[in-house]
């Protein structure tokens, strides 16, 4: 029996094929690549039900991702985070039914671990020697530890303003590490010029190798999974690459075709701050892709991405669940990292807590109804961005006495 029914990538403009065994870029045409699978012979070796047996991280949906061999999967036991009910939080802002799923729990405490765990197991698999990427921070924190569990170099090109603690991730696994006085697109034009000049590296920026999505997408089957092989009404991603909810989207069209989900899909909303909306202003005026944004800012420093490379592909998963896309403000992120840890005790990232400010404005619009079911993804740990959290407190004297209040 086949580990992996990976059969072939495809272009995700044009549809053509190219060969999965080979280690892959962008298409001739400069767009993502799409893994995909012989779901017939997926469908025929595995159901729902075995899935039970197997150990619950993301590599128990094997069949479904492209490693061929097991013994090259490089692993910190990620996957399967919970997907926590938010009860209080939840009727303060008028949804009952509102659920969490917290990557926050995952290796290296982002969900960018996913991506990682299988970019990396794959690019390992094809012979790859090193990966080099830009990064806001967190994927290149996740990069530069898996490929250190793996025996890989990894070379990572961060924005200087990036969250500190990043850095330190990959100067602690060993990475060549740079800082860049701009965004993510000036780290990016950086890394395609390296990449090229050294031999055995591979560039592994957002959407230009293809195994990233299928890491991400596993959360998509996890939350079908925890839900008894139902989806939920809505789901709520902070979008700046996008490369999660676009995984999202894949992984819910491959289980309906497998038969494992039914014909609803959950409306996908993509969230991004008003200091950095390309996503959402795409969206608001009905175009395919996205322009340029100059002079972006937001403290949610994962989703500050002035012009994703599969914007076409966020819009397309939107459009086509019925979803829709919605900026919020940066004061408002602020006030629900502290309302969800004081109601909920839960610390979330601010990019998660962008996904709360949406929940909170759909709902009072009326877009979100009272009974739904919605599935926020909180994609990192609040303890990654400890500014976000000021503490003024009192100091005491060593013989004094606690206040009264």
């Amino acid at each position: 029996m086949s580990f992996s029914f990976l059969s072939h990538l495809e272009c995700s403009r044009t549809g053509k094929r190219h060969d999965a065994d080979e280690v892959q870029g962008v298409s001739d045409e400069g767009a993502p690549l799409l893994a995909r699978y012989d779901l017939d012979e997926v469908r025929a070796s595995v159901t729902p039900a075995d899935l039970r047996e197997r150990p619950h991280d993301l590599w128990h949906y094997h069949e479904v991702l492209p490693v061929r061999d097991p013994v090259n999967i490089t692993t910190l036991g990620e996957g399967m985070t919970p997907l926590l009910p938010l009860p209080s939080y939840g009727a303060a802002v008028g949804v009952p039914g509102l659920l969490m799923k917290d990557e926050g729990l995952i290796p290296t405490g982002t969900f960018k671990a996913r991506g990682a765990a299988v970019g990396v197991s794959r690019a390992r698999e094809l012979g790859v020697r090193a990966i080099a990427m830009p990064t806001n921070g967190n994927a290149g924190a996740a990069w530069s530890v898996y490929a250190a569990r793996a025996g890989m170099g990894s070379l990572i090109v961060m924005p200087v303003d990036a969250p500190e603690i990043t850095r330190r991730e990959c100067v602690a696994t060993g990475a060549e590490l740079y800082l860049v006085d701009g965004l993510i697109n000036h780290a990016g034009a950086l890394v395609k010029h390296a990449a090229a000049e050294r031999s055995g590296y591979q560039e592994v920026s957002t959407l230009k190798e293809p195994y990233r999505i299928e890491g991400k997408k596993t959360m998509g089957y996890e939350i079908a999974e925890q839900l008894g092989w139902q989806v939920p009404d809505v789901i709520l991603y902070p979008a700046g690459g996008g490369v999660g909810l676009i995984g999202i989207h894949k992984a819910m069209l491959e289980m309906q075709e497998l038969g494992w989900i039914g014909d609803k899909l959950p409306r996908l909303v993509a969230v991004q701050s008003s200091g950095c909306p390309p996503i959402v202003d795409a969206f608001n005026a009905g175009l395919d892709e996205s322009e340029l944004k100059e002079g972006t800012h937001t403290l949610a420093f994962g989703i500050n991405v002035p012009k994703a490379l599969g914007d076409f592909l966020v819009l397309e998963a939107v459009r086509e669940s019925g979803g829709t896309a919605i900026a919020v403000d940066d004061d408002d992120i602020l006030r629900e990292v502290s309302a969800l840890a004081s109601q909920e005790g839960t610390w979330i990232c601010p990019e998660g807590a962008a996904c709360m400010v949406a929940v909170r404005e759909l709902r009072e619009s009326g877009w979100i109804e009272e009974q739904e079911q919605v599935v926020v993804l909180n994609t990192g740990t609040g303890l990654k961005y400890p500014e976000t959290v000021p503490v003024d407190v009192p100091v005491l004297a060593k013989d004094g006495r606690v206040p009264v209040r």
